[in-house]
């Protein structure tokens, strides 16, 4: 979690919201990560997981992530939740929750649905107050 908290500051220094990914092997190896990018690349869905993911696509050659691991500062939004499933990710770590718009233990709860092919284990609250602290100062700032 500590390598996407570092993407996640890193987009913060950009002026993007701070939210990083990283996505991890089998074996425990790297195979990518990013930091939100929707600003700098005009593109609504350049979200740090969605770079990631495909990142990670490209480095195993491969559309599906099976038996990787995602760490990502904030509860994925549904759009993002879709992508992980479709990619059928393992193991799926978040920072900070999201009620307003997260999509995997709020919202429309994507993995509870029955039109979910794929529902990764989940796992929230890693780096909580440290992700959670990122986005309330980024925020703060700009109000």
């Amino acid at each position: 979690m500590e390598r996407a908290l570092s993407e996640a500051r890193a987009a913060a220094e950009r002026g993007e919201v701070p939210i990083g990914a990283v996505i991890v092997g089998p074996d425990g190896t790297f195979l990518a990560s990013a930091g939100n990018r929707t600003q700098a690349d005009r593109d609504p869905t350049a979200h740090a997981e969605l770079l990631a993911i495909r990142a990670a696509a490209v480095a195993v050659g491969a559309p599906r992530l099976v038996e990787c691991d995602l760490y990502v500062t904030l509860e994925p939004c549904p759009m993002c939740a879709q992508a992980i499933s479709f990619a059928r990710l393992r193991r799926l770590y978040y920072g900070a929750s999201d009620p307003k718009g997260g999509g995997v233990e709020h919202g429309p709860r994507i993995f509870g649905q029955p039109t979910c092919h794929h529902r990764p284990e989940i796992y929230g609250g890693i780096g909580e107050s440290e992700a959670a602290a990122l986005l309330q100062g980024f925020f703060r700032e700009r109000r």
